[in-house]
């Protein structure tokens, strides 16, 4: 496995269990289809929440919020929609989440929490 995917695999557990200690309940991760993946899904009370994460060891390229622009966010709901299709599940509430990770590997990692973006 590429150094580049072992990081994003680190980050996207970190966010699962920062999002379990939150009260969020994980349901699916790394879902795919044609159209694209969603890294983590999770249900908060009465919200289907998809949510991004983005992983980096600096901020050398920019924050990891600054990756997730409009189309990307566009791109998620459509995800969002496939995944509540695909498992026949209806939510009154969907939301957009971004969580940033930032890991250097040298001490704890730093998390950064966007909740209900777009």
């Amino acid at each position: 496995m590429r150094a580049k995917d072992v990081l994003g695999r680190r980050g996207e557990d970190l966010a699962a269990g920062f999002l379990e200690e939150q009260g969020i309940r994980v349901v699916d991760r790394n879902w795919r289809c044609p159209a694209g993946e969603i890294d983590i899904v999770a249900i908060d009370g009465d919200a289907l929440v998809i949510a991004e994460v983005k992983t980096r060891r600096s901020l050398a390229f920019g924050h990891p919020f600054e990756a997730v622009g409009a189309e990307k966010l566009a791109r998620l709901h459509r995800l969002g929609s496939a995944w509540c299709r695909e498992h026949e599940l209806r939510m009154p509430l969907r939301r957009v989440d971004v969580i940033a990770v930032l890991d250097d590997g040298t001490g704890e990692a730093a998390i950064e929490y966007l909740k209900g973006v777009g």
